[in-house]
């Protein structure tokens, strides 16, 4: 016979699908699922769409409520707290208890902590029974970047690179083809690296990486998205090629982040061709070596303000060595080819030394394989800490 707590992960899990189905169609608000239960069968189900303004409950509740008039004693499962404050909508804790629900399962608490846990004790305070933690770590795995994002003010920041056996980024410059990218990896990692395009907000490279791959650095999985991709590409000095794909393929998702000397006519007509360019502070003197001259931490509250919560480094080796020297990296995911490159190639970061110590530092490490490609992922920091 089902346990009780068996019973619970069952309907959770469904509530986390329905969560995750939300990808690319939630942000910036987190994604959420959730799935009533009355009777032991699943009544109503929802999930919340940025678009579409009804949070998760709110979709469920209406959902439960074309098939059973009275939801009186029914269980709802959740995969974060329920809000408890007026904002696009009414709290949902109002109207989980205007239901007469039985019974809330909650997998994790608002990250924000200015509301974290008030939507419970006011459920609890009408006599709602309320169980909370059921499949936390998957929830929080979810919504990773809103947690980052709601507690630092700044979007979650993952490193993604592809490597060769020996640990570098790319063959010396002296054995590449300008505008022509060197393939590492495997058709299948590069399948999963747009499937992290997908859930990112943003993905942000340098100059350097512009000049050498020409890249385009579109989302490509093919799945819906409420909002293009944002390209974005750390020019100091507004190098970017106007023939470049970056810039032909420019529709109101590509910025270019300079500093405050960049020629004035540079801008103006890249511009002209469809591109947001921004000037933003340098860095101290300090750290103005690493990764260029922009201030890192400028360019993140720049896109925080764009309501970007998550992302995506696909930079040169400058670049991934001043994110890391300044503690900006949240997560990392290091693609492993079995290729191994030749004397003078590369270092994946600049000033770091060999992705092994990265890989010592990560905590929730998990290995995957794409193909013939090792996949080594974990985080630097808890989002949610």
């Amino acid at each position: 016979m089902e346990s009780r707590e068996q019973f619970d992960e069952r309907f959770m899990l469904r509530a986390l699908e329905m969560a995750r189905a939300t990808v690319g169609l939630a942000s910036p608000n987190p994604q959420v699922g959730c799935v009533v239960v009355r009777a032991g069968e699943i009544v109503g189900e929802g999930a919340h769409l940025y678009d579409q303004r009804d949070h998760a409950e709110i979709v469920a509740l209406r959902h439960a409520r074309e098939r059973i008039a009275d939801l009186t004693g029914a269980t709802v499962y959740v995969t974060l707290e329920p809000c408890s404050h007026q904002g696009r909508t009414g709290p949902c804790a109002d109207a989980l208890i205007a239901a007469q629900v039985r019974r809330v399962v909650v997998a994790t608490v608002d990250p924000n902590p200015q509301v974290s846990g008030r939507g419970i004790s006011r459920l609890r305070a009408v006599g709602i029974d309320v169980a909370l933690g059921v499949l936390q770590p998957e929830a929080r795995a979810i919504n990773d970047a809103f947690a980052r994002s709601i507690r630092a003010g700044r979007p979650l920041v993952t490193l993604k690179t592809a490597l060769s056996a020996d640990g570098m980024l790319a063959p010396p410059a002296s054995a590449r083809t300008e505008k022509n990218p060197h393939w590492l990896t495997g058709a299948e990692s590069r399948a999963e690296v747009q499937r992290m395009r997908h859930a990112a907000d943003a993905v942000l490279t340098g100059i350097g990486t512009v000049l050498a791959d020409d890249p385009l650095l579109t989302d490509r999985s093919g799945l819906p998205r409420r909002r293009p991709l944002l390209r974005v590409v750390l020019d100091a000095r507004l190098r970017t090629p106007l023939d470049s794909q970056l810039v032909r393929s420019a529709h109101d998702d590509l910025l270019i982040f300079c500093d405050e000397q960049a020629a004035t006519n540079r801008a103006t007509a890249l511009q002209a061709a469809g591109v947001t360019v921004e000037r933003i502070a340098q860095q101290d003197e300090r750290i103005a070596g690493q990764g260029g001259r922009l201030d890192l931490n400028t360019v993140l509250a720049a896109l925080a303000a764009r309501q970007i919560i998550g992302v995506l480094l696909e930079c040169g080796s400058e670049l991934n060595g001043a994110f890391l020297a300044q503690n900006l990296v949240d997560k990392v995911v290091l693609f492993h080819a079995p290729t191994a490159l030749e004397a003078g190639a590369i270092p994946f970061a600049a000033g770091f030394g060999s992705p092994s110590l990265l890989e010592q530092s990560l905590k929730k490490m998990s290995r995957t394989n794409f193909g013939a490609d090792d996949c080594v992922a974990g985080v630097l920091r808890d989002p949610w800490g």
